[in-house]
This record gives structure tokens, sequence and C-alpha cells, in this order.
């Protein structure tokens, strides 16, 4: 009986599940993508994380780093795989501390309607690795800079809002009585007008008179 026990047999026996376990793990290292059913792609993880931890040589010494290829060869028996494991892969992955392999959904297969995914080493998908740097670029620091630079651009005046605003400042200048005509033109009409009718009413009066 299977009290508790959560590792996923896959409907095979051990040495089959095994086997087939290592031929996906060195066709994972080879081509850094495969394309399989979700639960063997989450048994292939448990799998070959432990094995790619191995392969990490920088804090080794060469008797470590030669045990430890030892013990990854008697797993999945191909020196091809083995050497891609401890040369490229080790390289890339130096610097993670775990979280070797990724897998994504791709939905249900035609026929049986089995959950269908690919896994795929993390640091070798360039256009995801793009992505996280741009995620990454947007963080909370970055908009508060963004925010103080816009307040100062609304803080300082332009060059039409300072001149205008020394135009505002400046006082303005007095105009003097000489500069501007005592009576306008027409006013000088009416007042011509008012003269000669005054002239013709007394020229008028003194014709009576006489």
């Amino acid at each position: 009986m299977r009290h508790n026990k959560k590792n996923n047999h896959l409907g095979r026996t051990k040495a089959h599940r095994e086997a087939m376990l290592s031929n996906m793990a060195v066709s994972l290292i080879k081509h850094k993508r495969i394309f399989t059913t979700t639960a063997k792609a989450k048994a292939l993880r448990i799998y070959i994380e432990p094995l790619i931890t191995k392969a990490k040589v920088s804090d080794n010494t060469i008797e470590e780093a030669t045990h430890n290829r030892r013990i990854v060869f008697a797993q999945l028996q191909d020196k091809y795989a083995i050497t891609e494991l401890f040369s490229k892969v080790a390289d890339k992955i130096g610097d993670r501390p775990g979280g070797y392999t990724r897998i994504v959904k791709t939905g249900a297969r035609l026929g049986d309607n089995a959950s269908m995914c690919f896994i795929e080493l993390v640091d070798f998908n360039e256009n995801m690795l793009k992505d996280a740097k741009k995620a990454a670029a947007k963080t909370r620091r970055s908009r508060k800079k963004a925010s103080t630079t816009a307040a100062e651009v609304v803080s300082t005046p332009t060059k039409t809002t300072k001149a205008t605003a020394k135009k505002i400042a400046e006082p303005k200048e007095e105009i003097l009585a000489d500069d501007v005509p005592a009576v306008s033109v027409v006013e000088e009409e009416e007042i011509a007008s008012a003269d000669v009718t005054e002239n013709a009413e007394e020229v008028s009066i003194n014709a009576k008179e006489n």
C-alpha cells in the first residue's frame, strides 16, 4: 500500500520510470527544451534539478567535481550530455541558487485530453530573460524618481513665464500730461460750431438794434 507516498509512479515500474526520466533529462540538457505531459514534466523537474546542482563546480575542488561528474554519469549514462551539463549549462546557472527549470502549460492533448506543457532550462530562454529585465526595471523607486522629476519640471518656470513675470513686476510708466491731448478732435469741432452760433446770434442782435 502507498500510504502518504506522494511520488508519481506514472503508470510504470521503477526500472521503466528511471530509464524514462534519464532519457528525458538527457534530451533536456541537449536541446534545452522538450515537449511532454505535465505529470512527466513535474517528475522530471524533481529528477534533474539535483543533478544540475551537482554540476556547479565553482566552489568545489577537483576531487569533488570529479566525484559529482561520476554520480551524474551513473544516472544519465551519456557522456555528451555530461560534457554539456558541466560546461555550458554549469556556466549559465553558476549564480542561480535553484529553480533551473520552467514548466509552461500549452493546453490539452487531442485524443486523451492529457495536460501538455514544455519544460525548459530557465537561463537559456533569451526572450524571457529580456522581459524579466524590463519588468525588474520598473520599481517603486523609479516611479518616485519620475514623480520628483515631473514635480521639478512643473515648479521651474519657463522662459516665457519668467518674461511675463518680469513685465508684471515692473512698475508701469507714468503718462505725462503733455503726451495726451487735452481735447479730442470731436470736442474741438463741437466747440468751434458753438462759437460760430454764438457769433451769429450776436450779429443778429446787433442788426436788430441798429
